[in-house]
């Protein structure tokens, strides 16, 4: 008698550019060869999160977690695991015990990464095929648009507002409020869109769970055209998500055939069709009136607030727009009820929060966790630290719309109004780590580089200013400015911060603002000493090679513009004016003896 299990394979994108269907269709054949496929499953989930240790299989019963599987790994698996009940160490998850003082093996659900989060929105990543909807629906699916059509309208309405949800795309508006002003205007057309279109840089919480779950997203719209009275929905987002609008397209097409869109759902009389709609890659149609512009077939570009889209939204109608984490939660608030969602998170910010860590920290990745969270825990208990050794500098949160928080603001709990506090935003959900080889004046740069090309050009601020404040920045990094361009920076920051049309350019400055608050002696460096102590600005830094040289030569082989000279086994030098501090050496020098001067 052969014991059942359930190989999963991650299906998000991380995995499956790394080969994971490749390596599914090795364990179908290896199955099928060893007459095993009756008693053993194979299937593709979403996100597990922990892209780092991708492409990953989880081996059922066991919770036994697998890291960075190969196709050669596969048949070692099936023959120890399948056939023997041995779960194969060397490609196992293992994390140091500190009562044992050693690396040990840890299965899903021991591990420090799963077992510190909580996920709601995320709750079938990793768990249910998300190409089959009768899997989600065996996981409570569509139970609660079942439940809301039974309800009053304004009664879904009143316990999504006493729920607490705030939006998750960034803004943080309570969620029903957002609703209860679009179903005063109940009775004529209206509409429900699911804005997919991150476009943070580092950002993949929404394509994830689309990716995965997206039943849920599908679920939640239905319910809330229901609430306020819209008959069709549109899902916008961005075309280079191919994986995410494939899975998208299928779990629509799977619900019309199950009856859950269309015409009279669930005999209620509920009539709502959902449709798909690609956006092309433009930053600024995360804004909620340039997403309707995009939609309508224009070019997407915002417009002045009042009226908003909940009066007067696509084609003239009432609107609302929800990101898709926000409507990944509804479903289950529905089932659950309010209080349920209260008590998880902090008074002003309720449930949990779905970020994309990434940057300087050893686990990369999706993770969710309940607000009020502190940046410590998630960093170092979740993300497992900096790597090499190396110190933490800063974090930012909120992508090119947020700010840097350093070492001072670790403890500081994750919400909406905290962050908002300590100068930075929650965003949409990405969290870039910083070490201190990251250069703060580049950091800043590199946003403005961002919000330059993302700029629609409508408004003047926006489109002249941040070009201007990327010169400026530009000028620092090089050398060439003074503490009068300094100056000139900070004002300009405000002048673009108050005089923009829409939140990309309100925002845009915020990254030089809380640098320049957190570290503005980088900046003081830069123009008076001419020296960028991270070694980043190329302008601003020479090569030197240290006495710890032990004249190994790999830096001279290694050297693009043969500017370094020295004989075997003897200490090495620099031609610092042929020098174009492409960093080569610094990579090859087994002793680390070249440094930034």
């Amino acid at each position: 008698m052969h014991k059942h299990y359930e190989i999963v394979l991650c299906g998000g994108s991380g995995c499956v550019s790394s080969k994971s269907q490749l390596i599914k269709q090795k364990f179908e054949e290896i199955l099928a060869r060893e007459n095993l496929s009756d008693f053993v499953k194979v299937y593709m989930t979403g996100c597990f999160g922990m892209c780092e240790k991708g492409p990953v299989v989880v081996v059922y019963p066991d919770q036994t977690f697998y890291a960075k599987v190969k196709i050669t790994d596969v048949e070692e698996i099936v023959e120890s695991h399948i056939k023997k009940g041995l779960i194969v160490d060397r490609i196992c998850h293992h994390e140091f015990d500190e009562k044992l003082q050693k690396m040990v093996y840890k299965n899903l659900h021991e591990m420090k990464f799963h077992s510190a989060q909580k996920r709601l929105a995320l709750r079938n990543c990793g768990v249910i095929d998300p190409d089959e909807i009768d899997e989600y629906i065996g996981r409570d699916g569509y139970f609660a648009l079942e439940k809301a059509l039974r309800m009053e309208p304004k009664e879904i309405i009143q316990l999504i507002t006493d729920s607490g949800l705030r939006g998750r795309g960034g803004g943080g508006f309570p969620t029903g409020l957002k609703w209860q002003l679009a179903e005063r205007f109940r009775g004529g057309q209206s509409y429900v869109i699911c804005n997919a279109d991150e476009g943070d840089p580092g950002a993949f919480m929404d394509r994830s769970i689309l990716e995965g779950d997206s039943h849920a997203v599908i679920e939640a719209m239905i319910i809330n055209g229901y609430a306020i009275g819209a008959n069709q929905g549109f899902v916008y987002i961005r075309a280079e998500y191919p994986l995410a609008v494939k899975r998208l397209q299928n779990a629509i097409n799977q619900a019309y055939k199950y009856g859950l869109l269309g015409k009279n759902i669930m005999n209620s009389g509920c009539d709502f069709d959902l449709e798909i709609r690609l956006g092309a890659g433009a930053f600024v149609c995360g804004e909620e009136t340039a997403l309707i512009s995009s939609i309508e077939g224009r070019r997407g570009m915002p417009r002045n607030k009042p009226p908003f889209p909940a009066e007067h939204g696509l084609w003239g109608k009432p609107t609302i727009i929800n990101n898709v984490e926000t409507y990944a939660n509804i479903p289950q608030i529905i089932l659950n009820g309010p209080e349920w969602f209260q008590k998880i998170g902090t008074e002003r910010s309720k449930g949990t929060k779905v970020f994309a860590l990434g940057g300087k920290i050893n686990i990369t990745g999706l993770i969710e966790v309940p607000m009020g969270t502190t940046l410590r825990e998630v960093i170092y208990d979740i993300g497992g630290g900096i790597p090499n050794g190396k110190k933490f500098k800063a974090v930012q949160t909120g992508g090119p719309s947020g700010g840097c928080l350093t070492e001072e603001d670790l403890d500081t709990p994750i919400d909406y109004d905290t962050l908002i506090q300590r100068g930075s935003m929650m965003g949409s959900g990405g969290i870039i780590v910083m070490d201190e080889d990251n250069c703060m004046v580049d950091v800043a740069k590199f946003y403005l580089d961002f919000i330059v090309d993302e700029s629609c050009g409508k408004c003047t601020p926006c489109r002249e200013g941040t070009r201007r404040l990327y010169e400026l920045l530009e000028k620092i990094t090089e050398g060439k400015g003074t503490l009068e361009t300094l100056e000139e920076l900070k004002q300009l920051c405000y002048d673009v911060k108050d005089t923009s049309l829409c939140g990309l350019g309100q925002t845009a400055p915020n990254p030089i603002l809380s640098t320049f608050n957190k570290f503005y002696d980088e900046y003081v460096e830069h123009v008076v000493d001419k020296k960028c102590r991270a070694g980043v600005c190329k302008s601003l830094t020479t090569l030197y090679i240290t006495d710890k040289c032990i004249g190994c030569t790999k830096c001279v082989r290694n050297c693009p513009v043969n500017c370094i000279t020295g004989e075997l086994r003897k200490l090495h030098r620099i031609d610092t004016t042929k020098c174009i501090k492409c960093g080569a050496c610094i990579q090859n020098c087994p002793v680390h003896a070249i440094i930034h001067v």
